[in-house]
């Protein structure tokens, strides 16, 4: 394990236009707020650090779509973000806001050291500009085709499917996404940070001094920016919500929301060390100092090549150690998605799951998409809560706790000489704290969650094998060694679940009723939790997670599905115009189903029998996949009779029955339902 140290670790900003999902706790809040647990417990001086990112043209889209305020908009989202996080149990030792004066006030200092020490290249260049909404079209205001994959819904700063980032003018076929509009080219000025001058300092301290310490997808997504050729990157855009430009000349300017949101992440620890009587600056300037960016992948080039170059230009602060990005999370097959709703959203988790924030961390861990997207399914967030939580370390705790208080009133037995079998397993139990310590300080969590799952492992098959229960009946002196060294076992996962599952953690201490051991001390304490000591009552850690709870989450998607398929569905366009002539050959009449069979082999087709009033005729129709014949015989149909007759699996079919679709994908019948209607009546 390191050396004790202070440490400053940033979780990405969220943006304020719609609530927290669980790939956004899977790719950043969850690993970082492990990171940052182990780190205090192991005697670290640490600055957890986030808060809502307020700016950038999310803000107004979503403001516009919901016509209201982007004041509205940050208020409602970054309360609901804010409290989320705390309700789950995210340790921020501060969440700030980038609509905050001390923000405001420090992305405006740095803007003005850097245009004052003229590490800015003014330039008047040509923008896309909607001409209907009279505005030039900020990154999220236009969408077209991706220049490197081909995808049609890029945005004009990235494409969420390739992950590449873009500038707006990089798109194939941009339309404006306020007016729908194609925009125009228009002349501009703006500052642009010039990216191409930092190649050097960015080779030199990624290319060559990260690339065995950083993770492959984050330095193979840099390297190859690197190797493509670094091109200067505008500061700021012509937009009325953000930080106003400040310097003469750039009136109805702000800074572009990705100079301005990592600057959050210094303004954040100044408003934390304002209110904690701390100097912010040893956090972000003292080179013994480690910063570390916990973010997405979809945010590699913001925090390894633009931020960075930022930090350099200004010249007094120091570099991130490392940026363990992670890749995205999928749910239940298909991408996440905020517009669509396709997401499990923290707030409605802690409603529908209360006192159930350790499993879905435990969930999110154990498949964690570290180093690949990875799916989230309902029946494996089910089976990780009943297998393994349940199972394996409610199990463990649960058997040391009830055992101690029936054999021994809740007392610490005293032990007597420890076989080979207790020494062996006390050895191993000593050798955790190292394992688990070496898998998150290389950021391999999902790694680290199963060697903590190991220790219950541990446990159970000591007492699995000892079997106090049974020997309690004839050896009552070797019982107390068992239970003492079960209970010690018990100690450790007091200590080494709390980052992992800090809420369960806190209950087993309550339980055990014992100030936990230190970290480090596991490995070297023979005595984790003393004889003579009294626990609590025990209390079940985990409870299983039934069938019933899971199928109302996958009825809740299957909703979200419904309503997105009816929100996307087209209506068909005009076909050609027919003349009155064209029309008055069609022959609609009335008529009534009177038999109906399905058709041997054919899926789809049913064969009707149609008094039709001019005769009963065979009309063979593709609805089998929606009516049972018996559920047609006797309906009411409009039937176009003078349809040339067709065979269709060697059955003539005389005619044709008009049906429509409804947006939710089912048939139903253009019928005439009044009575006084009789088969063959005409319809005109």
């Amino acid at each position: 394990m390191s050396t004790p140290k202070r440490y400053t670790i940033t979780a990405a900003l969220p943006y304020t236009n719609g609530p927290i999902h669980i790939g956004h706790l899977a790719g950043v809040y969850v690993p970082a707020d492990i990171y940052s647990r182990f780190l205090r417990l192991t005697g670290n001086d640490v600055a957890y650090i986030c808060g809502s990112d307020e700016h950038g043209a999310a803000i107004p889209m979503r403001a516009k779509k919901e016509g209201v305020s982007p004041q509205v908009i940050i208020d409602k989202y970054h309360a609901i973000i804010k409290k989320s996080f705390e309700d789950f149990g995210i340790s921020f030792d501060n969440y700030s806001r980038t609509s905050a004066k001390v923000h405001h006030e420090t992305a405006s200092e740095f803007f003005k050291k850097m245009y004052e020490n003229n590490q800015f290249v003014e330039e008047v260049t040509e923008q896309l500009y909607d001409e209907e909404a009279k505005q030039f079209l900020a990154d999220r205001f236009v969408i077209g085709t991706c220049p490197k994959c081909a995808h049609e819904e890029a945005y004009g700063d990235q494409c969420e499917k390739c992950g590449s980032s873009l500038n707006a003018t990089d798109l194939i076929n941009p339309k404006s996404t306020i007016s729908g509009a194609v925009p125009v080219l228009k002349q501009t000025k703006h500052w642009f940070l010039p990216l191409d001058q930092y190649e050097d300092f960015l080779k030199e301290w990624i290319l060559e001094g990260h690339k065995k310490d950083w993770k492959p997808n984050v330095y193979g997504q840099v390297k190859s920016w690197i190797d493509d050729g670094l091109r200067p990157r505008a500061v700021t855009r012509d937009l009325d919500w953000g930080i106003p430009v400040p310097v003469e000349g750039a009136d109805g300017k702000v800074l572009y929301v990705w100079f301005d949101a990592p600057i959050g992440y210094i303004s954040s620890t100044k408003e934390w060390a304002a209110r904690e009587g701390k100097d912010w600056e040893p956090y972000w300037k003292d080179k013994d100092t480690k910063l570390v960016h916990f973010i997405g992948k979809d945010n590699i080039v913001f925090h390894c090549i633009i931020f960075p170059s930022m930090l350099k230009a200004e010249g007094s602060y120091i570099l991130p150690e490392n940026v363990p990005a992670n890749e995205f999370l999928n749910l239940e097959g298909n991408k996440l998605s905020t517009s669509k709703n396709w997401a499990v959203w923290l707030h409605e988790y802690l409603e529908d799951f209360p006192e159930k924030q350790d499993v879905l961390r435990y969930a999110l861990t154990a498949n964690a998409p570290e180093t690949k997207d990875n799916d989230f399914t309902w029946k494996d967030f089910q089976a990780r809560n009943n297998n393994e939580l349940v199972a394996i370390l409610g199990n463990f705790i649960n058997r040391v706790i009830v055992l101690t208080n029936k054999y021994y009133n809740g007392v610490v037995p005293t032990p007597n000489d420890f076989s080979e079998v207790d020494q062996q397993t006390l050895t191993e139990l000593k050798a955790y704290p190292a394992v688990i310590a070496s898998s998150i300080e290389r950021y391999r969590f999902r790694e680290a969650s199963q060697e903590l799952m190991n220790v219950a492992r541990l446990g159970n098959k000591y007492l699995a094998d000892e079997e106090p229960w049974k020997l309690v009946k004839t050896d009552e002196e070797r019982t107390k060694t068992i239970m003492y060294v079960a209970l010690q076992i018990a100690s450790a996962l007091a200590t080494l679940a709390e980052p992992f599952l800090p809420f369960s953690a806190t209950k087993l201490k309550g339980m055990l009723n014992h100030v936990p051991v230190a970290w480090n001390a596991i490995a070297t304490e023979d005595v984790l939790i003393p004889a003579g000591h009294k626990i609590e009552k025990g209390e079940l850690l985990f409870a299983k997670i039934d069938d019933k709870e899971i199928q109302q989450q996958l009825d809740k998607l299957e909703a979200t599905k419904k309503a997105n398929e009816i929100a996307n569905k087209q209506v068909e366009p005009q076909k050609e115009t027919a003349t009155f002539d064209d029309f008055t050959k069609l022959d609609l009449r009335v008529g009534t189903i009177v038999e109906a069979e399905k058709m041997p082999k054919a899926k789809k087709l049913l064969v009707l029998k149609v008094d039709t009033g001019i005769n009963v005729r065979t009309i063979v129709s593709g609805i089998a996949e929606h009516f049972k014949p018996e559920e047609v015989i006797g309906k009411k149909v409009t039937v176009l009779v003078n349809l040339a007759p067709r065979k269709l699996r060697g059955v003539e079919s005389e005619g044709m029955i008009l049906m429509t679709e409804t947006p939710e994908g089912s048939l139903v019948f253009i019928n005439p339902d009044q009575d006084a209607v009789t088969p063959g009546a005409v319809i005109s």
